[in-house]
C-alpha cells in the first residue's frame, strides 16, 4: 500500500514535536518503509510550509501606532536625557568628591614620606653609630685575644716548667734517698768494722794482759 503525503507530515509533525530531526531515514522508518523519492518530497514540502509558519509577518505599522510611537520614543528620550544629566551631575559630584580625597591622601603622603625621611635619617645615624661601636669591639676582641692567646702561651710554657721542675724535683728526691740509703748502708759497715776492731783489741789486751802475768811468774 502507497503512503500518502499526510502520513508522511503526520509523520514529521509527531518527531518535531519530540524534538527529533524528522530525516529521511527516520521518517522512512516510523512509517515503516516507503520510497525515498515520495517521502523526499513530501518532506521538502512539508519543511517549505514549516518554513512559512515560521516566518515573522512583516507589515508597516499604522500611521496613528508611527505617531503615538514617535511621541513615546520623545518621552523615553526625554526620561533618558534628564536621567543622564542626572548621572553626569553625580558623577561629576563625586569626581570633585575624589578630587579633594585626593588632593588629602597627597598631602597626607607628603607628611608620611616626609616622617619616614626623617626616621630613616635616625636609622642610618643609629646604624653608623652602632657600626663604629661594632668597630671598636672587634679591635678590642682582637687585643684581648691577642693578651689570651700570649697568656695562653706563658701558661703553657709555665706549665712545662712546673712539670720539669716536678721531675727534677722527683730525680732529686730519689737520689737524695739513694744517697740515704748508701749512707746508712756504710753507717752499718762501719760500725760492723768497729765492733770488730774493738774485738780484736780486746782480744789482743787480754793476750798482753796474759803475757804479762805470765813474764812476773817466771821472775
Amino acid at each position: 500500500m502507497a503512503i500518502t503525503k499526510e502520513q508522511i507530515f503526520a509523520v514529521a509533525e509527531e518527531l518535531d514535536a519530540a524534538g527529533q530531526n524528522p530525516t529521511l531515514a527516520v521518517v522512512r522508518k516510523a512509517i515503516g518503509g516507503g520510497s525515498f523519492t515520495t517521502i523526499s518530497e513530501a518532506m521538502s514540502e512539508w519543511r517549505n510550509r514549516k518554513a512559512a509558519r515560521e516566518a515573522p509577518i512583516r507589515e508597516p505599522a499604522p500611521q496613528l501606532v508611527v505617531d503615538r510611537l514617535a511621541e513615546f520614543g520623545a518621552e523615553i528620550w526625554a526620561a533618558a536625557l534628564e536621567l543622564a544629566n542626572a548621572r553626569l551631575a553625580s558623577e561629576r559630584e563625586g569626581l570633585e568628591t575624589a578630587r579633594s580625597q585626593l588632593e588629602s591622601e597627597k598631602r597626607e603622603a607628603a607628611e608620611l614620606a616626609d616622617q619616614v625621611s626623617a626616621e630613616l635619617e635616625s636609622l642610618q645615624a643609629r646604624v653608623a653609630g652602632l657600626e663604629t661601636s661594632e668597630k671598636a669591639a672587634r679591635a678590642e676582641a682582637a687585643v684581648l685575644s691577642d693578651k689570651l692567646s700570649k697568656a695562653s702561651e706563658r701558661a703553657a710554657t709555665a706549665e712545662a716548667r712546673a712539670e720539669e721542675i716536678s721531675k727534677r724535683a722527683d730525680d732529686l728526691k730519689a737520689a737524695l734517698d739513694a744517697a740515704r740509703d748508701a749512707s746508712a748502708l756504710n753507717v752499718a759497715e762501719l760500725n760492723a768494722e768497729l765492733s770488730r776492731i774493738n774485738a780484736q783489741n780486746a782480744e789482743l789486751v787480754r793476750a798482753l794482759a796474759d803475757a804479762a802475768k805470765g813474764s812476773g811468774g817466771k821472775a
